[in-house]
């Protein structure tokens, strides 16, 4: 084998990975890069798990990938160890898809009509078919299918390519003593996990060992152990995957690295130990394995590995609890645990790379900011009737963890804008931006609330009848606009996001009589001075509360109406006056209003 040739394998090589690289990203796009959020949604049972990680290892053509992914879940939160265990167990079986692809290549005839059917042809017409959709179409669903078939005919000129490149291995006897030393299961299986640690990718390792296969040399005695061995290197991606990550994290990385260990050591145990009985036929006399056969022996291996290991997850999961034990410091036990509705998980820094799944994360920790805004804005109400100091300190901590929220989520976003996003997308974000700054400000009038209640419990202030009736129908309203507003965004209601703004007018309208009212109250002098400070600071609060539900909700709208022009909006509805706008307004009037 000469220079020529070793130059002509690295090349075949380089494309090899080159096509599966660019035939996996054009899946994963026309996938619209929601078969992460599948996984994460779908993923109950330990069968559903284990179906679902085959599936979508099998598109996105990476174990690795699909387990790096699973990371990234049980490091944020969204998903738990155990459910991540059958979804690894999966990537193992569904990574094994690569090599059946690979087998298209023995395609074809050497003559007549049957060379139609050969990989030079069928690759040459998928080529041509892709880089047209690529370079020419001005579908988005297009571009992305061309990008599969061209990555597809790349992979399969790289097979071609190695497969030539070591043909003249066929006849060197050296080359085939070398070889029969990967015989001894112990030496193939760590020759499997040195070239699959180096490539980085287990479906490349075992595309090679298939190229290798066309020379004859390779045995099934030495393929099984290979195999076995490339199963643990592909656990070295996604142990780097989880530097940084928590310890639920780095156990569910432990996972993929204990399932190839131990699924190497069962199936080594069982297969050789029968072998030593039975004498199957294909181990005995170095007899030469195929594509077909090295495809076969890896899909059976890996089933059989998943069989022998899936009756076992929590003990699975066990096992990386005592190997990853939580340390036990003097400062966790003298400092007293943060609520668990206080706790701030760190949004996931490896989703960026998938702007659906970086969305849907940024949903989820704006959805438990809004819940933790609104639950305590109820709270300061209830202090202004009656003040309690835990109930207090309470209010001061959600402000404290709505700030965190506030800062962690707008530089979350702003990174996901540097990524390569579709219009709806670019949308989601700037709908995110606009309000978490109104949920994070009416945390900031809780706590202004709350210090007015502080304010009333200290002087022991005292409101006179009317006063008071007032701000029971103003709190009523403000408690109903908050209640509709927070539901339109979790549920992404339009129409209850509609009924906001006629709420909001009647709000203002109410606070400005109570001003009014209460002017005339202090001149009566039925009201003193101090009374009317706390009042106006108790209104000033509620019509900025009501504001800032207005912008939220019609941020909401705007989103769906692909605008943001907000102002633009507003004097619409309130330029037209149109009848729903208008009815709901009276309906508003009627349902809160001053009796005196």
């Amino acid at each position: 084998m000469g220079v020529s040739n070793v130059l002509a394998l690295f090349g075949g090589v380089a494309l090899f990975l080159f096509g599966m690289q660019l035939m996996g990203d054009g899946l994963k796009k026309v996938a619209g890069n929601k078969l992460e959020l599948v996984l994460w949604k779908l993923s109950g049972t330990p069968l559903k798990g284990i179906l679902l990680g085959t599936v979508v290892t099998a598109v996105i053509q990476s174990s690795s990938a699909t387990s790096a992914m699973v990371v990234g879940f049980v490091n944020t939160g969204m998903m738990t160890v155990v459910q991540s265990i059958s979804i690894v167990m999966g990537a193992n079986i569904g990574t094994s898809i690569t090599g059946w692809l690979l087998c298209l290549s023995l395609l074809g005839g050497k003559s007549g009509w049957l060379s139609l059917l050969s990989t030079d042809t069928i690759s040459a017409v998928v080529a041509f078919i892709g880089i047209i959709w690529l370079m020419f179409s001005k579908k988005e669903n297009k571009k992305n299918l061309g990008g599969i078939m061209l990555g597809f005919a790349v992979l399969m000129y790289g097979m071609k390519g190695m497969g030539e490149a070591v043909s003249p291995l066929k006849e060197s006897t050296q080359f085939r003593s070398m070889l029969t030393m990967f015989d001894n299961p112990l030496l193939g299986i760590l020759v499997g996990i040195a070239i699959t640690a180096l490539l980085q990718s287990n479906s490349a390792s075992v595309g090679i060992l298939q190229a290798i296969s066309v020379t004859g040399a390779v045995t099934y005695s030495a393929a099984f152990p290979m195999i076995m061995g490339m199963g643990i290197g592909a656990s070295i991606p996604v142990l780097l995957s989880a530097v940084g990550a928590n310890r639920n994290a780095k156990r569910t990385a432990l996972i993929y690295l204990l399932i190839n260990v131990l699924g190497t050591a069962a199936c080594t145990v069982l297969f050789y130990g029968i072998n030593a009985f039975v004498k199957f036929p294909f181990m005995q006399d170095g007899k030469s394995i195929d594509m077909i056969g090295i495809a076969v022996m890896n899909t059976l291996y890996r089933v059989a590995a998943i069989i022998l290991l899936s009756p076992f997850i929590r003990h699975l999961e066990k096992m990386t609890g005592i190997f990853l034990r939580k340390p036990e410091t003097p400062q966790e036990s003298e400092t007293e645990p943060e609520s668990e509705a206080l706790t701030i998980t760190p949004l996931e820094e490896r989703f960026l790379e998938n702007p659906v799944l970086a969305l849907t994360q940024s949903r989820e920790a704006l959805l438990r900011m809004a819940d933790l805004t609104e639950e305590h804005l109820y709270l300061s109400f209830g202090l202004l009737r009656e003040y309690d100091a835990d109930i207090a300190k309470q209010v001061l901590a959600a402000e404290d963890a709505a700030d965190r929220y506030e800062d962690m989520l707008g530089t979350y976003l702003m990174k996901i804008t540097g990524r390569a996003l579709n219009h709806e997308q670019t949308l989601e974000i700037s709908l995110y931006l606009h309000t978490v700054g109104d949920f994070e400000r009416i945390s900031d009038h809780s706590v202004n609330l709350q210090n007015v209640a502080l304010e009333i419990h200290e002087k022991n202030v005292h409101f006179s009848p009317d006063a008071l009736e007032e701000l029971e129908v103003m709190t009523a309203a403000l408690h109903k606009i908050v209640e509709m507003t927070f539901r339109a965004f979790r549920e992404n209601d339009l129409d209850l996001a509609c009924h906001v703004e006629p709420l909001e007018e009647r709000i203002d309208s109410l606070c400005a009589t109570a001003k009014l009212n209460h002017v005339a109250r202090l001149q009566l002098q039925i009201c003193t001075l101090s009374q009317g400070f706390v009042f106006n600071d108790i209104i000033g609060n509620f019509e900025r509360i009501a504001d800032h539900c207005s912008n939220i909700a019609v941020a909401l709208v705007e989103l769906h109406a692909d605008s943001f022009d907000t102002h633009e909006y507003l004097n619409g509805i309130k330029s037209r006056q149109d009848t729903q706008f208008r009815e709901l307004y009276e309906q508003y009037c009627e349902e809160f209003s001053f009796f005196s």
